[in-house]
């Protein structure tokens, strides 16, 4: 029975794959940088609304090829967000249920979202509580506990099948610069910067990674540490990238460098970028495009020419009553018109 029931559930996501086109690459120029083209994957556009689509559809084949998974097992996930909206969509396409164990910070309407597919919120004030309350939830619920943090960097395929590397790749092929000069990424749970920096270089490519990472997240002191004891006594400000705790998805040795970016930096480059999109990112797609103008300036002072590729996480749309309000703003993060200057 279960057999036969976890046919039915992968063929029903490979037939959602099936149902849904691939994101586009927008390609873009800055005066200020001649012969640097600028790329942005835009990942919101898949039908749950973000990068973490592609985490959560690979999650759930994971679970259900190892036998986690069986028909009416209660899904559990640590989240603050994107990656539950998008689990909660795969369980609704499977008649699961789910529960996202998240902070009580998390963005209405992210909440809104998972509720929209089906699934329950269950919230704790301090984030670090995020595991052992997913864990005990799934222990008396007979449930799964999907632990992206854990699961994220082997659930995916990084020689291929689609990948998010792979995509990139052959999206550039016509481009000007087809191998792009360097890929920039933030991190969460670091699945998807270890399938780049794993398919880099199982593929040969000459392409630099550059990992950025925001405030109160451990990621940097970990790259140059390598302490895994390392944590944080606060989780990150901005939703869905950084970490208090050295996470098992993150591998350090696939990345080339990391930096390190202050929040007001993220706040005034995602603002920045919406004035040249004319269409609102998210925030950690302001900290990925804060590292890409890093490494332009660094290009241009070299006199280097080539491209530089980084995503669009999600839509700034789910932050309107946080990052886009600046009152919000102001008293959560701080003053950003310095930021704001340097950009400028």
């Amino acid at each position: 029975m279960h057999t036969c029931w976890t046919r039915h559930a992968i063929k029903e996501i490979n037939a959602d794959f099936q149902r849904s086109a691939e994101t586009h690459l927008i390609r873009f120029d800055l005066a200020d940088f001649p012969g640097i083209w600028f790329y942005l994957k835009d990942e919101s556009t898949h039908p749950s609304g973000s990068l973490k689509h592609r985490l959560a559809r690979s999650l759930f084949l994971y679970g259900l090829a190892n036998g986690w998974i069986k028909q009416n097992t209660p899904i559990i996930e640590a989240s603050s967000g994107s990656t539950a909206v998008s689990e909660a969509y795969f369980a609704r396409l499977l008649g699961l249920p789910f529960i996202a164990v998240m902070p009580a910070s998390t963005a209405k309407r992210k909440i809104e979202q998972i509720t929209f597919y089906g699934g329950q919120c269950h919230f704790v004030e301090d984030p670090c509580q995020l595991y052992t309350e997913s864990e005990r939830l799934a222990r008396e619920m007979n449930g799964h506990f999907m632990d992206q943090f854990t699961y994220a960097e082997r659930a995916t395929d990084w020689r291929g099948n689609n990948n998010i590397a792979e995509s990139i790749f052959r999206q550039m092929t016509l481009e000007p610069y087809p191998t792009p000069h360097t890929l920039i990424m933030s991190a969460g749970t670091g699945g998807t910067s270890a399938t780049l920096g794993r398919y880099i270089r199982y593929q040969g490519f000459d392409t630099h990674l550059l990992v950025v990472d925001p405030q109160h997240s451990v990621f940097f002191d970990y790259w140059h540490s390598r302490d895994t004891r390392l944590h944080s006594t606060r989780g990150s400000m901005i939703e869905g990238i950084g970490r208090p705790r050295v996470e098992p998805s993150f591998m350090p040795d696939v990345i080339d460098e990391i930096m390190k970016v202050p929040d007001g930096a993220t706040i005034a480059a995602m603002l920045k970028l919406e004035k040249l999109l004319g269409r609102k990112p998210g925030a950690s797609t302001g900290t990925n495009f804060w590292g890409m103008i890093q490494v332009a300036k660094r290009m241009r002072e070299n006199n280097e020419k080539g491209a530089l590729v980084t995503l669009l996480c999600d839509s700034g749309e789910r932050y309107l009553d946080s990052y886009y309000q600046p009152e919000w703003v102001a008293k959560n993060i701080g003053d950003i018109q310095p930021w704001l200057r340097e950009l400028e």
